[in-house]
């Protein structure tokens, strides 16, 4: 599956761009889940939109790894593409 969404812009003030954009040690809001299914399983990892979290590492042309609290998730590179995030 390609995900192929366009990069947001807040009336708020900020400039929205995906997950996969995040450099390490980065904090951002999830702004947007635009997928159900991919919604749905963000939510199980306690991952929503509206949830803090801070960019553990980044490995090039691979998964994004993001902490929240002491849980460590690893998103590959597709999905974080989908998601669109506010730093």
């Amino acid at each position: 599956m390609i995900f192929n969404y366009t990069v947001q812009w807040l009336i708020c003030g900020g400039a929205v761009v995906t997950l996969a954009d995040v450099k390490k040690g980065q904090k951002f809001v999830i702004a947007s889940i635009p997928d159900n299914q991919i919604r749905a399983q963000a939510i199980r990892f306690g991952l929503n939109e509206g949830a803090e979290a801070e960019c553990a590492e980044t490995i090039a042309s691979g998964p994004v790894i993001i902490k929240r609290g002491r849980q460590e998730i690893a998103i590959g590179r597709r999905l974080a593409m989908a998601i669109t995030v506010k730093s």
